[in-house]
């Protein structure tokens, strides 16, 4: 198996499952220090070229890495599948990968093509409206609102509005890095619990489905602690939008459910698994049904993972409890309280560095610690390392879309 990159924590976790499974697991990335190098299951590391900065040569290097070993399935753990589902009839025949058509992965991958298809199918979501102006996002803002740009991973581009000087903020910044060059979402700010589902579709047919709400938070939008979830009215959004789009391979999408109405609110969607332990651990290996559908297999769906599954990634934890102002006798705190099992992380599963499986995974969290204990304000610049090479940026997108690419 080769992995599209490693520094992702979803490229991470799916490392975990496919060692657990036996499966010869080789990575290629830009950073020789990516979260992914420090597992025992990775038995080759491939330093590659930056997809962000240079995507004719990320795909040369993939492709020569394909041709040169015999490998069975190349696996986009993260936006490295925009390129590939721009290209994918260049690839070496014999190598899985699933992938839907590049028209169906934009729209999911686009924020404001996403919005488009949800109204069209009449799918619950926030108000939105979508602007390419600073003019038009001042008309378009209802107070409280949220601002996105159309792309944008781990909450970056991402803007909550409460009032007239967060808008101010907010526009002056979008201003600054072009985000007007693009589409604009502006949405109504709805109060809820945040809910994630991921899936894997063979064809168009849903064949697995893992939901799961958020605990705590972590930073950067992530999740320190989640439990499983049923929602059979998320599976049949869900497995609308997937049959609309003829989806074919891994889909996940954000909701919001609100306090007082039973309706999710559609948010968000990633052409991809979502940091798959979760649903590992709840008894669905989406990971596993995801190469067999690389592999040209058309398998059974799997039933449902269990609810009241609770996972938690002391990583998230700790650089979330840094960045909202935790002191150093807190992180002190809360690493012994990770470390023996207590509340809030009682009856809780590790999914990031589970360090009883993989030793190796005592690397990485036994250095955020150090250096966040050393300093806790450099939590939010420790998250930023995962802002990387690895992944696109608006003109690598616009490359990437252009006629003459590849």
């Amino acid at each position: 198996m080769l992995l599209s990159e490693g520094s992702s924590t979803s490229a991470r976790e799916a490392i975990t499952i496919l060692g657990l499974a036996g499966h010869h697991v080789e990575v290629c990335d830009p950073s020789p220090w990516c979260l992914g190098r420090s597992s025992r299951f990775v038995k080759k590391f491939h330093r590659c070229p930056p997809l962000r900065d240079d995507p004719d040569r990320y795909l040369a290097f993939v492709e020569r890495l394909l041709a040169s070993q015999p490998f069975d399935v190349l696996l986009p753990t993260h936006e490295q599948g925009f390129l590939f589902s721009r290209v994918q009839r260049r690839f070496k025949p014999g190598v899985g990968l699933a992938l839907p058509a590049f028209e169906s992965y934009r729209t999911a991958h686009s924020k404001a093509a996403f919005s488009r298809l949800l109204s069209g199918m009449k799918l619950p979501q926030p108000a939105t409206r979508i602007v390419t102006s600073e003019r038009a996002l001042r008309d378009a803002v209802r107070l409280p609102a949220v601002i996105k740009t159309a792309v944008g991973t781990a909450s970056r581009g991402i803007w909550f509005v409460q009032d007239m000087q967060t808008l101010e903020n907010a526009a002056r910044e979008l201003a600054a890095i072009g985000g007007f060059a693009g589409e604009v979402l502006v949405q109504g700010l709805i109060e809820g619990t945040v809910e994630k589902a991921q899936s894997v579709f063979c064809r168009g047919r849903l064949i697995g489905l893992h939901a799961y709400r958020q605990v705590a938070p972590g930073i950067g939008g992530g999740e320190a602690i989640k439990e499983s979830v049923l929602r059979p009215n998320i599976r049949a959004m869900l497995e609308a939008v997937g049959q609309r789009l003829a989806w074919h391979g891994a889909l996940s999408i954000d909701y919001l459910m609100p306090p007082h109405d039973s309706t999710p609110r559609l948010i968000d969607c990633n052409p991809r698994l979502v940091e798959p332990m979760s649903a590992y651990l709840a008894g669905t290996d989406l990971v596993g049904l995801l190469l067999k559908v690389s592999r040209g297999e058309t398998p059974d769906a799997l039933p449902e993972s269990r609810a009241g599954v609770r996972t938690h990634l002391a990583i998230q934890a700790l650089l979330g409890l840094a960045s909202r102002g935790g002191t150093r006798r807190e992180l002190v705190r809360e690493c012994h309280h990770l470390w023996r099992g207590r509340q809030p992380y009682a009856g809780s599963s590790e999914e990031l560095t589970p360090v009883r499986s993989d030793w190796l995974g005592a690397v990485p969290l036994a250095m955020t610690a150090t250096l966040l204990l050393a300093r806790p304000k450099s939590a939010l610049a420790l998250a930023r390392g995962g802002f990387g090479g690895h992944l696109l940026s608006l003109e690598t997108i616009r490359q990437i879309e252009s006629e003459t690419f590849g």
